[in-house]
């Protein structure tokens, strides 16, 4: 497993992160209800051996302009050794449920805006973790999961070229669509219920290289 005893993960990205987690850091029990929340547990369970500090400093609403506007508070200034960002999902959805916003996120803007912040951190990173933003629709040809996946391609890209650990969160839910419905995880196919949180979590576990077989070794 990739992240390593002493270590420190912080989190940032919009609400499916942030899900109640505590200001002005998020951390311990004040970590949310999210997937941040379930890795952090899992990882102790799991890695007891291993004393991993989880962060959390996402923010319901955020849009890739919005991570830049607080970087150096939330990110730079936090020192983490591993950093995971997860961002775009309102991005796009500001682009269907408010057209007329005259701030929107162009998908030039969200590759040049995330670019620069990744290029800030990179270098002073240990380790990071990029996670495509996704929308809960099987419908490859719904308007705005086309858009998703674009923005998701984005992500994918930036992962190659800062040597980040890459998390499709989509295609771990399309896997999931295959055999049930998007309402069994929620209601507006954007903020999903503890089952979607596990899946993310299970997503990001397996992309760091987390043992899923070291229950059944420790007996």
């Amino acid at each position: 497993m990739k992240i390593a005893d002493g270590e420190s993960i912080l989190f940032i990205g919009d609400s499916i992160t942030d899900c109640g987690r505590l200001r002005p850091l998020g951390q311990g029990a004040g970590l949310g209800e999210s997937y941040v929340a379930f890795v952090d547990s899992l990882l102790a369970a799991f890695y007891p051996e291993r004393h991993i500090r989880v962060l959390n400093t996402g923010i319901g609403g955020n849009r890739v302009t919005d991570l830049d506007s607080r970087w150096q508070k939330d990110v730079i200034d936090l020192t983490p050794d591993w950093l995971s960002v997860m961002i775009g999902i309102n991005d796009v959805w500001r682009q269907f449920d408010n057209p007329s916003d005259p701030c929107q996120v162009t998908i030039d803007l969200y590759e040049t805006t995330y670019r620069t912040l990744l290029e800030q951190s990179r270098p002073k990173l240990k380790g990071l973790v990029l996670m495509t933003p996704y929308y809960i629709e099987s419908n490859l040809s719904d308007p705005m999961r086309k858009q998703m996946d674009v923005y998701s391609a984005v992500v994918e890209r930036l992962a190659f070229d800062f040597d980040a650990v890459f998390v499709n969160v989509q295609a771990a839910f399309d896997s999931y669509l295959v055999n049930r419905t998007t309402q069994s995880l929620c209601g507006d196919r954007v903020h999903p219920n503890k089952t979607g949180h596990m899946i993310m979590a299970k997503s990001f576990l397996t992309a760091i290289g987390f043992d899923w077989n070291l229950a059944l070794q420790k007996k």
